[in-house]
């Protein structure tokens, strides 16, 4: 049972499918009285950097698991999970520039929010090359694990200037909440989908 969801998870139409799902969820999403319909985009660009960087987390446990365990099977997940959450983290990033142009009437490069998310995703495009070229299962683990782990430190304490704290916790709408889960969990959902397909192409990187 287990090998056949994993099976329909791998699937390119189911990936479709879910990708269809999290955006009509989006253009459901009901217009804010402040921001009007930019809400849609709000909603979903925190449930895409909320993805990256849980998957990102969850590639930095699967490479501590693979150094404490010692199995390979791990550490090809770390690399799988680590590639995933760069695709979302780059995919996240010109969203962070539209909802600038559109919110806030202009670009602010300095914005603590954008700034660092915008430094560990050059970082990471580096360290995924590096490590796929290098192809040993700990060293890919570890530097999941040490990558992961500066990211949830760095960026989680990060002030803001003009970015709001936590838009979706603020918003006083149970509507736009149950939205914002709604689009965490397709966006997950995708997240697991993408590395589903990762592992099995890694496994002669040793």
């Amino acid at each position: 049972m287990r090998s056949r969801v994993f099976n329909l998870l791998r699937q390119p139409r189911a990936l479709l499918l879910t990708l269809l799902a999290l955006v009509i969820t989006a253009l459901l999403i009901p217009a804010e009285r402040q921001i009007g319909a930019n809400i849609r985009l709000v909603i979903t660009h925190g449930a895409w950097v909320w993805t990256g960087l849980l998957t990102f987390g969850a590639a930095a446990l699967a490479g501590l698991a693979a150094l404490l365990l010692r199995r390979e099977t791990l550490a090809h997940w770390s690399l799988a999970l680590g590639r995933t959450g760069l695709f979302f983290w780059l995919t996240y990033l010109p969203m962070s520039l539209l909802l600038m142009q559109l919110n806030w009437g202009g670009l602010y490069f300095d914005e603590p929010r954008w700034r660092i998310p915008f430094t560990f995703a050059m970082v990471s495009v580096l360290l995924q090359a590096g490590l796929s070229l290098i192809g040993r299962p700990a060293l890919t683990a570890l530097g999941n694990l040490l990558f992961g782990t500066a990211l949830w430190v760095m960026l989680l304490p990060a002030g803001s200037v003009l970015h709001p704290e936590s838009p979706v916790a603020q918003s006083g709408s149970s509507r736009i909440q149950i939205f914002f889960i709604l689009l965490l969990a397709l966006s997950l959902l995708v997240a697991a989908q993408i590395a589903a397909k990762v592992p099995s192409r890694c496994k002669s990187a040793r």
